[in-house]
């Protein structure tokens, strides 16, 4: 009955007064559910508060609450769900800033438009994990006052903000203009000097992989320079340094920041780590010289990422396209082609370019058909969803191909219902088919049958409205508690068994 009351607390046909119903009998997991319906009224919304904190918090979230449905002390966390979306009162803000649960000032530190009183309070706050919190999400201002805080925790989430003032996060990369800091997460709870056990078996504790202290707090600092390395506010020049770092993880970042000058580009083309080579190689900043280099490496995830630039010369992407398996997903190049590239590469002797381009959704009509006609399954597949395909065009690729494109002719919008029911009847089933006519808005009764005999596909075609009110009302005692849960869901489930469904589950 658990999963049955939570599918009908889903379900959009069940009505208000049932809803009303639900409530009344709701614990905290079938709050959460409810909570979940665009149909609500605020008497409902108000009542479902009532029984759960984190039902509050959600229909805080989706507008279901007001400043008006909410009290701070009762129900913290939805007040905070609403200063999160800027729809709480300032007068919260400033109770909750002495809140003795951590959480809850932790959680007041990144809402935005703070009164400057309570901003204050909170930079000031005895536990660092809150001014870390304000420090990663303040303003320029706020932001520069706490990188000089003597807690290195502080300092790096300032390195992480976006909104902190460029030359701030210069002064953080070399520590230039700032005092040391003083203490650390590391030296906080250890004597230094200590370094964390990367196995540590201590169940409560919480320090980061790699944290160590010597006392002067190095793996911090290392982190605070790695976030300004990695925020596109710090300058290009401060960050420049680390194209000869021993370590590949300040390479990689620096390989794919789009600020990067041509000459420490080429540097790092010649990376002898993959990695860096490959993010520079994606990055769209470099230009085409060297896009030509990499696309010559000898590693291939490389060369997968110049296909993934979205600049790479046509003529270089499709060099690549035999040699790697990039698989049929929208590459940005192909995306941006013009109409006079997109005719010719239509006609590409290589069957992988031509997969390529079917992978657009916005293809002339006869591009579109000629790459349905394609002589090649993988072709035929990439363009077996496209929009605008005739039903008998359809039904020849699923005639040529059979099972190789059968799930994606099937995800095809313009999918005849008589050949969802074709393709749901191939012997041997095509499972992942299945999957999709179950959510197909064309399947029919009988193609949905089909589904119900896989179990991936069962949960999926219970909770169709196309299936029969009898068979939905059938399913609500399999055995499978996510077939139940999803009849219970389906919008064609009869009034009459939703209420007995109701009667039930609340004991009456």
């Amino acid at each position: 009955m658990h999963h049955v009351l939570h599918g009908l607390a889903a379900n959009p046909s069940l009505p208000t007064a049932l809803v009303d119903r639900l409530i009344a009998v709701a614990d905290a997991d079938l709050a959460g559910e409810l909570a979940a319906r665009t149909d609500l009224s605020r008497a409902q919304a108000r009542a479902l508060a009532a029984i759960s904190a984190e039902a509050a918090v959600a229909l805080a979230y989706a507008g279901h609450l007001t400043a008006a449905d909410v009290h701070p002390v009762t129900r913290p966390t939805a007040a905070l769900a609403l200063l999160d979306k800027g729809a709480g009162r300032p007068e919260w803000a400033r109770m909750l800033a002495a809140d003795p649960e951590v959480g809850h000032r932790e959680k007041l530190a990144a809402c935005p438009g703070l009164p400057a009183d309570v901003v204050d309070g909170l930079a000031a706050d005895p536990d660092v994990r809150v001014v870390a919190e304000l420090a990663l999400w303040a303003t320029p201002e706020v932001a520069a006052r706490l990188a000089e805080h003597p807690h290195a925790e502080v300092r790096l989430a300032v390195a992480a903000n976006e909104a902190a003032p460029p030359a701030v996060l210069s002064r953080l990369i070399g520590g230039e203009g700032l005092a040391p800091a003083r203490r650390c997460l590391v030296c906080d709870r250890e004597v230094p000097p200590f370094v964390h056990d990367p196995h540590c078996p201590r169940l409560d504790c919480d320090l980061r992989a790699g944290a160590a202290c010597d006392g002067s707090h190095q793996s911090t600092v290392r982190e605070t320079q790695l976030a300004a390395l990695q925020n596109p506010a710090t300058p290009a020049e401060a960050v420049l340094r680390f194209a000869d770092d021993p370590s590949a993880l300040p390479r990689t970042a620096l390989a794919a920041r789009h600020d990067l000058p041509a000459h420490t580009a080429r540097r790092l083309a010649d990376d002898p780590v993959p990695g860096v080579r490959a993010a520079l190689a994606e990055n769209p900043a470099i230009d085409e010289a060297l896009i030509r280099v990499l696309a010559r490496d000898e590693d291939p995830d490389v060369r997968r990422a110049v296909a993934h630039h979205p600049r790479v010369p046509l003529g270089v992407l499709t060099g690549l396209a035999g040699a790697l398996r990039i698989g049929p997903a929208l590459l940005p190049r192909i995306a941006a082609a013009t109409p006079a590239e997109v005719a010719e590469l239509a006609v590409s002797p290589r069957p992988e370019v031509r997969m390529f381009l079917a992978a657009r959704r916005d293809l002339p009509d006869g591009i579109r058909d000629a790459l349905a006609d394609d002589p090649d399954a993988k072709v035929v597949k990439s363009v077996a969803s496209h929009p605008g395909l005739s039903r008998a065009r359809l039904r020849a690729m699923v005639d040529r191909c059979g099972a190789q494109v059968a799930a994606m002719v099937a995800a095809n919008p313009d999918a005849p219902p008589s050949l969802l029911e074709e393709v749901s009847r191939q012997r041997p089933p095509v499972r992942k088919a299945l999957r999709v006519i179950a959510r197909h808005p064309r399947a029919t009764a009988a193609a949905l049958a089909a589904c119900l005999a896989d179990d991936r596909a069962r949960p999926l075609a219970a909770a169709h409205p196309a299936l029969p009110p009898q068979l939905v009302a059938e399913l609500l005692h399999d055995g499978d508690p996510q077939v139940t849960e999803a009849a219970a869901a389906n919008p064609s489930l009869p009034r009459p068994v939703m209420e007995a469904l109701v009667r039930e589950g609340g004991g009456a």
